[in-house]
Protein backbone atom coordinates (compact mmCIF):
# COMPACT_ATOMS: atom_id res chain seq x y z
CA UNK A 1 0.00 0.00 0.00
CA UNK A 2 2.91 2.80 1.04
CA UNK A 3 4.58 1.95 -2.39
CA UNK A 4 1.45 2.93 -4.26
CA UNK A 5 0.79 6.27 -2.56
CA UNK A 6 4.37 6.61 -3.44
CA UNK A 7 4.12 6.23 -6.56
CA UNK A 8 0.70 7.93 -6.94
CA UNK A 9 2.75 10.94 -5.24
CA UNK A 10 5.25 10.45 -7.68
CA UNK A 11 2.56 11.25 -10.59
CA UNK A 12 0.79 14.21 -9.04
CA UNK A 13 4.40 15.83 -8.09
CA UNK A 14 5.72 15.38 -11.68
CA UNK A 15 2.29 16.54 -13.21
CA UNK A 16 2.73 19.67 -11.00
CA UNK A 17 6.39 20.15 -12.21
CA UNK A 18 5.75 19.95 -15.83
CA UNK A 19 2.09 21.78 -15.83
CA UNK A 20 3.31 24.87 -13.51
CA UNK A 21 4.96 26.73 -16.55
CA UNK A 22 1.55 26.66 -18.34
CA UNK A 23 -0.64 27.34 -15.70
CA UNK A 24 1.01 30.79 -14.93
CA UNK A 25 0.25 33.00 -17.62
CA UNK A 26 -0.18 36.49 -16.73
CA UNK A 27 -3.28 38.16 -16.23
CA UNK A 28 -4.64 41.81 -16.95
CA UNK A 29 -4.80 41.78 -13.34
CA UNK A 30 -1.53 40.91 -12.62
CA UNK A 31 -0.54 43.73 -14.35
CA UNK A 32 -2.93 46.15 -12.76
CA UNK A 33 -2.30 44.71 -9.14
CA UNK A 34 1.24 45.00 -10.17
CA UNK A 35 1.44 48.82 -11.49
CA UNK A 36 -1.86 50.26 -9.08
CA UNK A 37 1.38 51.54 -6.70
CA UNK A 38 2.47 53.46 -9.65
CA UNK A 39 -0.79 55.40 -10.59
CA UNK A 40 0.31 59.03 -8.46
CA UNK A 41 3.72 58.80 -10.27
CA UNK A 42 2.46 58.22 -13.59
CA UNK A 43 -0.20 60.84 -13.38
CA UNK A 44 1.72 63.56 -10.99
CA UNK A 45 5.79 62.86 -11.98
CA UNK A 46 8.24 63.14 -9.12
CA UNK A 47 9.94 60.45 -7.45
CA UNK A 48 8.95 56.71 -8.07
CA UNK A 49 8.20 55.11 -4.68
CA UNK A 50 9.94 51.78 -3.62
CA UNK A 51 6.44 49.83 -4.19
CA UNK A 52 6.21 51.07 -7.58
CA UNK A 53 9.36 49.61 -8.43
CA UNK A 54 8.90 46.54 -6.71
CA UNK A 55 5.52 46.30 -9.07
CA UNK A 56 7.52 47.18 -12.20
CA UNK A 57 10.42 44.33 -11.27
CA UNK A 58 7.32 42.10 -10.22
CA UNK A 59 5.67 42.21 -13.33
CA UNK A 60 8.88 42.22 -15.69
CA UNK A 61 10.09 38.81 -13.83
CA UNK A 62 6.41 37.63 -14.24
CA UNK A 63 6.37 38.29 -18.47
CA UNK A 64 8.89 35.67 -19.18
CA UNK A 65 7.49 33.96 -22.52
CA UNK A 66 6.31 36.38 -25.49
CA UNK A 67 2.74 35.36 -25.44
CA UNK A 68 3.03 36.96 -21.43
CA UNK A 69 4.85 40.27 -22.25
CA UNK A 70 2.19 40.52 -25.43
CA UNK A 71 -0.54 40.07 -22.39
CA UNK A 72 1.10 42.69 -20.46
CA UNK A 73 2.02 45.34 -23.37
CA UNK A 74 -1.94 45.12 -23.91
CA UNK A 75 -2.88 44.87 -20.21
CA UNK A 76 -0.52 48.43 -19.85
CA UNK A 77 -2.44 49.86 -23.09
CA UNK A 78 -5.61 49.13 -22.06
CA UNK A 79 -4.99 50.01 -18.24
CA UNK A 80 -3.43 53.69 -19.93
CA UNK A 81 -6.93 54.11 -21.84
CA UNK A 82 -8.64 53.77 -18.78
CA UNK A 83 -6.66 56.17 -16.44
CA UNK A 84 -7.01 59.37 -17.35
CA UNK A 85 -4.77 61.67 -16.31
CA UNK A 86 -1.66 59.75 -16.98
CA UNK A 87 1.29 61.40 -18.63
CA UNK A 88 2.94 59.67 -21.60
CA UNK A 89 6.42 61.04 -20.75
CA UNK A 90 6.07 59.12 -16.87
CA UNK A 91 4.82 56.14 -18.67
CA UNK A 92 7.43 56.04 -20.82
CA UNK A 93 10.41 56.29 -18.31
CA UNK A 94 9.11 54.00 -15.45
CA UNK A 95 10.96 50.96 -16.63
CA UNK A 96 14.37 52.96 -16.90
CA UNK A 97 13.53 54.81 -13.04
CA UNK A 98 12.90 51.03 -11.66
CA UNK A 99 16.45 49.55 -13.11
CA UNK A 100 14.35 47.98 -15.57
CA UNK A 101 14.76 46.81 -19.14
CA UNK A 102 12.01 46.11 -21.60
CA UNK A 103 12.15 45.94 -25.65
CA UNK A 104 9.21 48.00 -26.05
CA UNK A 105 8.09 51.39 -25.46
CA UNK A 106 5.20 52.08 -22.69
CA UNK A 107 2.84 54.08 -25.20
CA UNK A 108 -0.37 54.06 -26.95
CA UNK A 109 1.31 54.15 -30.01
CA UNK A 110 3.23 50.39 -29.08
CA UNK A 111 2.17 47.25 -31.30
CA UNK A 112 1.69 44.79 -28.84
CA UNK A 113 1.56 42.22 -31.60
CA UNK A 114 5.33 42.74 -32.38
CA UNK A 115 6.43 42.65 -28.64
CA UNK A 116 9.31 39.81 -28.41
Amino acid sequence: MAEMMMKVLCVVVAFMVVSAPYTMAITCDDVVNKLTPCANYLKKGGAVSAACCKGVKGLHAAAKSTPDRKTACVCMKEAYKSNPGIKPENALVLPKKCAVNIPYKISLKTDCSKVK
